[in-house]
């Protein structure tokens, strides 16, 4: 009878402990999750959190617009300084977001059948992960590729490899991309335009073979070979500008939203020198002026200033980044009609393609100049006939890689690869900057790297160098 008891007890207890079982995997559940994630919601979702990303303050005007010298600090200047280290959002935000949220949704898109997502979804989610691996090792260098996904602990795999990787992954996007297998949606930047897509993407391996030119230059030829007599054929107009339209508030552009708090940015000193320097019609769209109508003219801000040196300069003495630029509905470019004909500038002058690399350049300038809004026939001819503008073949890096920042201005992290691969502008670290004179070249590894996957971080700087913002890339040759 006791016996009976005991077992009557123990199988009254189970059924408890199976019902608190069940609740707690309940509660455990989070009831905003999607149990079957779907493909159109991702899209839309890489789309917004990756422009945010590209353009926002700790990949953009909080490093890297301030490294190349277009934004600078008017306090708090620190990073203006290079005072970064391997914990500083500026040197994580990418990597996290890149790796648990933008590849992660990517990798998602790519896992499903083809019943829950058609060739065109995985066409865009291969392009769009190739744009976020090119952003993470122009950055970093070598990081974590093939293995993403696959592992807790991913392998570095070089530079090297994963330029050719996504080179590779970009031809099967192009391969996937086709119109007549089924239509997308919730993509807000093509609006489901298939081959804006493939434009997209052939345009995205004209850059990266540029990336790569200088190290083994017949790749890049063979690539942009293949690039330019795609039928696809390249972004061929400012209306296929590669770009995020933000809409107000709260749905607006990051940049606008930091200003709608905080006021401790405005445009720098060398950007507005060189357009001032060239009569440059952008410079009324780059910058407002001064809040001090004594000042009388735009003036830029020192960059690598001291704290006390930055705030002295008055807040209201120095320009802001334009109104353009600062508006809920400014949009974030990310590959632009214009830098389209600078590639194919560079392409010609490296003799990769037939063609004129001057008619390209020229052609480039005015794609920038008309992208904000100046059309004038006449302001147009005036400004590609100075000689400080006019082609210089003997030199093309420095025309290229000078008018390429001109009009890359707010694209903070391809501003930055494009002057330490062409080496134009000629930079100047300010007088309070902490690497010796230096300009940084690359980011950090997160700190956390060292802890998650100190084998392969180990392995990765053996092969690079050292884990430093001095430490050239495997790209920046020269």
């Amino acid at each position: 009878m006791r016996n009976k008891n005991i077992i009557s007890i123990a199988l009254a207890a189970s059924f408890v402990f199976a019902s608190c079982n069940d609740r707690l995997d309940e509660i455990n559940e989070n009831p905003n999750a999607t149990e079957k994630p779907q493909p159109a919601y991702l899209l839309t979702g890489v789309e917004k959190q990756g422009a945010d990303a590209y353009w926002g303050i700790s990949s953009s005007y909080g490093s890297t617009l301030l490294i190349v010298q277009q934004w600078a600090k008017i306090q708090y200047a620190e990073q203006d300084r290079y005072e970064f280290s391997n914990s500083s959002s500026e040197i994580t935000s990418l990597w996290n977001t890149g790796y648990a949220t933008l590849i992660t949704d990517l990798n998602t898109i790519l896992d499903f059948s083809e019943e829950q997502a058609n060739t065109n979804y995985k066409g865009v989610a291969l392009t769009l992960r190739s744009w976020v691996f090119s952003l993470l090792t122009d950055l970093h260098g070598d990081i974590p590729y093939k293995e993403v996904g696959k592992s807790v602990t991913p392998a570095y795999n070089t530079q090297k490899e994963v330029y050719e990787g996504l080179l590779a992954d970009l031809s099967q996007a192009l391969t996937l991309l086709d119109a007549a297998k089924g239509s997308i949606a919730g993509d807000v930047i093509y609006k489901g335009d298939i081959a804006k897509w493939k434009k997209f993407a052939n345009s995205l391996k004209l850059r990266i073979a540029l990336r790569l030119s200088d190290r083994d230059s017949n790749l890049a030829g063979q690539t942009i070979a293949e690039v330019t007599g795609n039928p696809a054929g390249l972004i061929s107009d400012n209306s296929e500008t590669f770009q995020f339209v933000y809409s107000k508030s709260p749905q607006h552009n990051p940049q606008a939203s930091h200003y709608d708090s905080r006021d401790d940015y405005r445009i720098s000193k060398t950007i507005v020198n060189a357009l001032k320097d060239l009569s440059d019609p952008r410079l009324p769209i780059y910058a407002q002026l001064p809040e001090d109508s004594s000042v009388g003219d735009y003036a830029g801000g020192g960059n690598g200033l001291s704290n006390g040196d930055a705030n002295n300069q008055g807040f209201s003495k120095i320009s802001k980044p334009g109104k353009y630029f600062l508006t809920p509905e400014a949009p974030a470019v990310i590959y632009s009609y214009a830098e389209v004909l600078f590639n194919l500038a560079e392409a010609a002058a490296r003799g990769y393609i037939q063609g004129n690399a001057e008619d390209y350049y020229k052609q480039a300038i005015t794609a920038s100049l008309n992208q904000f809004g100046i059309t004038d026939v006449a302001v147009i001819a005036a400004y590609l006939s100075q000689d400080k503008v006019k082609y210089n073949a003997a030199n093309y890096k420095k025309s290229i890689g000078e008018q390429k920042w001109i009009a890359f201005f707010g694209q903070g992290l391809d501003a930055f690869t494009e002057w330490r691969r062409l080496d134009y502008p000629e930079l100047t670290a300010g007088p309070a900057a902490v690497l010796e004179g230096k300009i940084p070249t690359r980011f950090f590894y997160p700190g956390t790297e060292q802890s998650l996957n100190g084998k392969s971080y180990q392995s990765a700087i053996a092969n690079q160098g050292a884990d430093l913002l001095t430490t050239k890339l495997w790209f920046d040759v020269y």
